[in-house]
């Protein structure tokens, strides 16, 4: 039909923001925009024709550039509506008819092309001012979250994290690996709900952790700092008529042994990947959410896994586990990391991203947040990050 994606555009020009320009972009160039421009006038016009006078199909014109409000750009839809004014201008002078009825025709045709242009100018305002606040929530959000990899004395942490940048803006995946007298501390988690109000839940739980996680020697202790942290965030959006959210998260310890500490805040299972097989590491301790300590009576506690060297853990957010494809299913996680655990988690990574873009055909409905965490011998050096926006990729 001539239609293309905005991608099919020219680059945007630097220090344009890429959401920004795709929004004022045409959907259909300029000259499968004249092929049906003309063919559709003609179509109408040898109808009109063929009706007589007893029946004029002209006027109908004047949705066309209504049509072009939705996919062309000001200028395109300013093109079509000057075209439209001439063909109905000149079919109407050409034909015989009472002077007020040719004159309320073309007084009605210029109103309607002018109304078309300017929905055409709204709608691409309205959409650039959602790509601007929807770039300045990611932007925001990936400031945040600690660029990967990350390396400390006991682990390497590699990853991806893909926000969902869709209408409702990004969701709230966090992540964070933190170096500390008592080894390195993990946490990955999922706040309920997106948008700028699911970021400032999950920078509270972040900010607590950072802290806790240096501080506390016991995991447990970390949690329940956690906890405090989101109550007490809760409590102020509450104040302010937000609506209180919960965060799923899974804290891991990493002391330079073969066993890792775990505190399961309603998270997602990790995976470990060992000797070219995928399972799932089956904790037995799995309390609710944080901020919602107090619906139960049950106190958070840890447990161990081991963790021998040379395995990798897998763990996720459930933009993974949840996307769909096109009927429907679920992305098959175990089964695909099966396929890929002799890969380096570089390669893992890579596979696994492309996996995803494919299953769900790029439609995803949740931010995707991955860490493969790996051990490093003992005597290795201190806490290295890597270099660029943790959504670049794999890294």
């Amino acid at each position: 039909m001539g239609l293309r994606r905005p991608a099919a555009r020219r680059p945007a020009l630097p220090g344009t923001d890429p959401g920004e320009a795709a929004a004022g972009a045409a959907r259909i160039g300029n000259r499968a925009l004249a092929l049906w421009l003309v063919l559709l006038t003609a179509g109408v016009v040898l109808l009109d024709s063929l009706t007589g006078t007893d029946l004029p199909l002209i006027p109908l014109l004047v949705v066309l550039p209504a049509l072009a409000s939705v996919f062309c750009t000001v200028r395109q839809t300013v093109g079509v509506a000057c075209w439209v004014t001439l063909v109905v201008v000149g079919s109407r002078i050409a034909a015989t008819g009472a002077f007020w009825d040719v004159f309320f025709l073309i007084g009605f045709t210029v109103l309607a092309c002018a109304l078309g242009v300017v929905a055409c100018a709204a709608r691409i305002r309205h959409a650039t001012e959602v790509a601007r606040l929807r770039s300045a929530a990611v932007a925001l959000q990936r400031q945040i979250l600690r660029p990967l990899p990350v390396v400390t004395r006991q682990l390497r942490a590699q990853g991806i994290y893909e926000p969902i940048e869709e209408d409702r803006f990004v969701g709230g995946d966090i992540y964070e690996v933190v170096q500390s007298p008592h080894g390195t501390r993990v946490i990955i988690g999922d706040v309920q709900g997106k948008g700028l109000p699911a970021i400032g839940a999950g920078f509270a739980a972040l900010g607590a952790f950072r802290e806790a996680a240096f501080r506390e020697g016991d995991l447990t202790a970390v949690a329940a700092a956690l906890e405090d942290a989101v109550v007490r965030h809760n409590a102020f959006t509450a104040e302010t008529g937000e609506t209180e959210r919960f965060v799923t998260a899974l804290l891991l310890g990493f002391d330079g042994g073969d066993r890792v500490s775990a505190v399961n805040c309603g998270h997602l299972l990790p995976r470990m990947l060992h000797d070219g097989a995928a399972t799932k590491v089956a904790l037995r301790l799995v309390s609710v959410p944080l901020g919602m300590a107090e619906l139960s009576g049950e106190a958070r506690a840890a447990e161990t896994f081991g963790f021998p060297l040379g395995a990798a853990l897998v763990v996720f957010t459930d933009g993974v586990t949840e996307a769909r494809d096109a009927t429907g299913a679920f992305y098959p996680l175990d089964e695909r990391l099966g396929r890929w655990a002799r890969d380096e988690p570089r390669e893992l990574l890579r596979s696994l991203q492309a996996d995803l873009e494919e299953f769900s055909g790029g439609v995803r409905r949740d931010d995707v947040a991955v860490l493969v965490l790996t051990r490093r011998p003992e005597g290795c050096g201190g806490l290295t990050t890597g270099h660029g926006p943790a959504a670049a990729g794999p890294a």
